[in-house]
């Protein structure tokens, strides 16, 4: 993988990645929180197989990409649009998963000339979602976080500056403290090696510089996201683990019921780390 460096218009630094057939068909991925762009992705001899040419980046204040303070969800759409033309793609598709999912909303909804496709798995809804408990469900550490940044930037700020300083220095200690928290489902999952260090380098890279875009994501689901994604026209494809506390179900069925259109598929026995066996799947709908 090579490392570009594409510069924002206003004048930030952007990290970005591509991996996979250099001539197949683009797509986004969009990288959970916190999380960067060499966060868990198929290898390159499944891109290859799929014809897909896979471009990932580090969101603002993440790795090696400059925090944009204040950033709301929507300004993801005008950091892909920056990247695509970087790298000459008129069309592409775009994939999140977990904190990635609104992001990959905002292109899909902001990107509707540009984006042919948008897949999303274990995403969030909106906060103000009419008619959704949001955290119902939802595992007690992360409503703590939320419900802190509900009231602003300074009730988390410090606590997440000193957590990240632990997880860069030893990445597996994220893993190990959500272990109480994990269902059975997500425990298989994560006890594979090869995921296991492929997330901890993806954790070492997300907190290179800092906090800063952990705290802005969190900060950013918490607030107005900048667009309706009642307004998304793309194909939109859905998929959830039944048993998942870290974004409940009902988010998914929420954006399902309201984006026209969308395919949302549940996965009994299935929670928030199953996404990571259903990428291969996704990029090959959002490859088409």
């Amino acid at each position: 993988m090579a490392l570009r460096m594409v510069t924002a218009t206003d004048g930030r630094t952007l990290a970005v990645e591509c991996l996979g057939d250099p001539r197949g068909r683009p797509v986004f991925l969009l990288h959970g929180m916190p999380g960067s762009r060499v966060g868990p992705h198929p290898r390159s001899t499944v891109l290859y197989r799929l014809g897909v040419r896979l471009v990932s980046y580090d969101r603002p204040g993440y790795g090696d990409s400059t925090r944009l303070f204040g950033r709301r969800v929507s300004a993801a759409a005008e950091d892909v649009r920056t990247i695509a033309d970087h790298l000459g793609l008129d069309g592409f598709a775009v994939l999140g998963r977990s904190g990635g999912g609104p992001h990959a909303l905002a292109c899909a909804a902001l990107l509707p000339e540009r984006v042919s496709r948008v897949a999303v798995l274990v995403g969030l809804a909106p906060r103000d979602a009419a008619g959704l408990d949001w955290y119902a469900g939802m595992t007690p550490s992360n409503v703590r976080a939320y419900r802190e940044a509900e009231r602003g930037r300074e009730q988390i700020a410090d606590a997440m500056e000193f957590r990240s300083l632990q997880i860069k220095d030893d990445p597996v200690r994220l893993l190990n403290g959500l272990r109480t928290e994990l269902s059975p489902a997500d425990r298989e999952v994560v006890a594979d090696s090869g995921l296991r260090r492929m997330l901890q380098s993806n954790y070492r890279e997300a907190f290179r510089h800092g906090a800063d875009g952990w705290i802005d994501d969190v900060l950013a689901f918490t607030a107005d996201w900048g667009f309706d994604v009642g307004t998304i026209r793309v194909p939109t494809w859905l998929w959830h683990g039944a048993d998942d506390q870290f974004s409940p179900v009902d988010h998914s069925r929420w954006l399902a019921d309201r984006i026209p259109g969308a395919e949302l598929f549940v996965e009994p026995g299935a929670a928030h780390f199953g996404a990571f066996r259903v990428m291969t799947t996704a990029l090959a709908w959002a490859a088409g």
